[in-house]
């Protein structure tokens, strides 16, 4: 078990299940969800999520849980578990190698050989270790040890002489680290990450986060890992902004009284939940079928999950009653369309392309963990849904629920007139410019063994690159940093938009600036359009192709970290399928641009 304090947020994105962590002694695994402490976990009502990941993962029933919250006073308690992982260590002193004076090594122990994390040499002086670096892992998420005597033996285990790591060269990197055994026997590290398959041996399948003899079939092979590489753990999320679908005072009242009705389990009782004195209190002057549907939407029931997630956002963004939900404090959602002359009084051009403005000031987003990938991140599609058939880990053996988080802010929509989209797709730069993204895809899908009906489009690209640009332009005056900025982009069949918002479990996410910077929205156009004709790293930047698949780019066009690139927090496809050569005229591509270059640019 671990002590360690960590943020309910972290234990979604970053700590959750199968991942990684150092503590001062020692590194551990944080265990499956089965040893995660229940006590001060609430049960998040949201209906539309919970029912899209049963699907998934295709459970009968599923519930959506916050982590386990730290407690002062219990620290002696821990409500996350964790195994000790890996099971190799190092003592911390080196010496020098025998076979030359330059090369320092260190020796590498298990963790049954030591005593209370230090290690008696052949002195029987005390020493203190510390977790190896290296382990062996598959895109599946499974992770193992390193068979080290295997390794530098190739294939043989009988020696059972004392192993070391030893450095070679004046850099620590894996080229200069040998492991060298007594027998003389030594191996580079860097054979082991090399492209040749099967170094490591072949999968055994192993999930140490769920126990210590969790396993199940896998035909990859081990492939080198690092364990504290930001490649060790990608955290699969689906996310979803609570729409007003329904009557949210109800809603609310329903949820502050879910466990009394979720008492009366039998049909015959929940019909008859009046006998209870408290409810028909709470419920006094509300219809009983109200109620009952309302409480049979949160518990899951009914077809929540038909429609994907974008597009019912975006149909209740765009053509939601002016505006679906009161302006209560405790309303999860209050929005409203703010009229054009408010924020276009001079008819710029710039903004002739933009339909609709919407002031979100309040919006809940509930994002849920439903498993982890290594070594390859994977993103939900343009309209927000997750792949069935996508590699993920599993949280624990049997799902019952899933830790998720609410999140509470603001925000800011734009929707584009679907004709000029359309009339831009025709014109030729554009669709020449089309054909080099696509080519980058096909590419890059080809390596991934992704399909490439999976490409989400230029109208997708140009909003994405589109919507960087302007998060980058608010930033300055909203009073959030870039980094506390979220975006959902919308390109589907009903319409195209952009959701610009921040959220927070704590009240960062409801200052009001970025609803403020909503309504001068003109002069926050022109800056990012203005910024992005031209970028620091031009002439390099604007010139990329994605079609030329150049360092892992190709996925990218005109975009670098002096332009689009932003933190991958805030990005919902991690830094992928962006271009603004699609948004305004660059030094390398003058003919595909949506946007007209501002004045004064070049």
């Amino acid at each position: 078990m671990t002590d360690n304090i960590l943020r309910q947020s972290q234990l979604i994105t970053t700590y959750g299940p199968g991942a990684m962590i150092d503590l001062p002694e020692r590194s551990v695994i944080i265990s499956g969800l089965s040893e995660w402490s229940h006590q001060g976990c609430d049960r998040i009502q949201e209906a539309r999520l919970a029912d899209k990941l049963r699907r998934l993962l295709g459970v009968h029933s599923l519930d959506l849980r916050t982590p386990p919250r730290h407690e002062e006073g219990r620290r002696k308690l821990s409500a996350v578990g964790a195994r000790i992982f890996p099971a190799w260590f190092i003592v911390k002193d080196s010496i020098y190698s025998p076979h030359n004076s330059q090369w320092r090594r260190q020796r590498l122990v298990r963790w049954d050989h030591l005593d209370r994390y230090h290690f008696h040499d052949d002195e029987g002086k005390r020493k203190k270790v510390v977790p190896v670096r290296f382990v062996c892992g598959c895109r599946r998420g499974h992770i193992d040890d390193l068979d080290w005597r295997r390794l530098v033996h190739q294939g043989d285990t009988t020696c059972c002489r004392p192993l070391w790591l030893e450095e070679r060269g004046t850099g620590a990197g894996i080229g200069d680290i040998f492991i060298v055994c007594d027998c003389g026997k030594n191996r580079s590290l860097y054979e082991a990450s090399g492209p040749k398959k099967g170094i490591l041996g072949r999968c055994q399948g192993k999930r140490p986060w769920i126990g210590p003899h969790a396993r199940e079939r896998c035909s990859e092979y081990y492939r080198l890992l690092v364990r504290t590489a930001s490649n060790a753990y990608f955290a699969q999320t689906m996310s979803v902004i609570s729409l007003p679908e329904f009557d949210d005072g109800l809603a609310i009242k329903v949820e502050e009284h879910f466990k009394s009705l979720e008492t009366l389990d039998s049909v015959e009782m929940l019909e008859s939940f009046r006998r209870n004195p408290e409810l028909n209190v709470a419920f006094d002057e509300i219809v009983d079928k109200d109620v009952l549907d309302e409480f049979r939407r949160q518990k899951g029931g009914g077809d929540q999950g038909n429609l994907p997630v974008k597009p019912a956002e975006f149909d209740v963004l765009n053509n939601g009653r002016d505006f679906i939900g009161e302006n209560d404090p405790r309303s999860r959602f209050y929005a409203e369309t703010l009229p054009r002359e408010r924020w276009d009084s001079k008819n710029n051009q710039l903004v002739s392309s933009i339909e609709k403005l919407v002031l979100v000031h309040r919006l809940r987003e509930v994002v849920a963990l439903l498993g982890f990938t290594r070594f390859e991140a994977t993103t939900p599609d343009k309209d927000g849904e997750l792949d069935l058939n996508v590699i993920r880990a599993s949280l624990a053996d049997e799902v019952t629920w899933l830790p998720a988080i609410e999140n509470r802010g603001e925000g800011i929509f734009l929707s584009f007139r679907m004709d000029q989209i359309n009339q831009w797709l025709t014109r030729p730069g554009v669709q020449k410019r089309g054909q080099q993204i696509l080519k980058g895809y096909r590419t890059w899908a080809e390596h991934q063994n992704r399909s490439e009906d999976d490409f989400p489009g230029l109208p997708y690209i140009m909003l994405h690159s589109l919507s960087h640009m302007l998060m980058t332009a608010i930033a300055l005056e909203c009073g959030y940093p870039t980094s506390s900025l979220r975006e959902r982009v919308y390109a589907g069949e009903g319409g195209y938009g952009i959701l610009i918002y921040t959220g927070s479990s704590d009240s960062e996410g409801t200052l009001g600036g970025l609803i403020e910077t909503g309504r001068r929205l003109t002069l926050h156009m022109q800056r990012a359009l203005r910024d992005g004709c031209l970028c620091s790293n031009d002439p390099v930047c604007a010139e990329h192709s994605p079609d030329a698949v150049l360092e892992g780019r190709a996925l990218q066009g005109a975009a670098c970290h002096g332009c689009l690139l932003i933190a991958e927090t805030s990005c919902e496809q991690r830094n992928n399928f962006l271009d603004r050569a699609l948004i305004v005229p660059t030094i390398g591509e003058k003919d595909a641009a949506f946007f007209e270059s501002p004045e004064d640019v070049f």
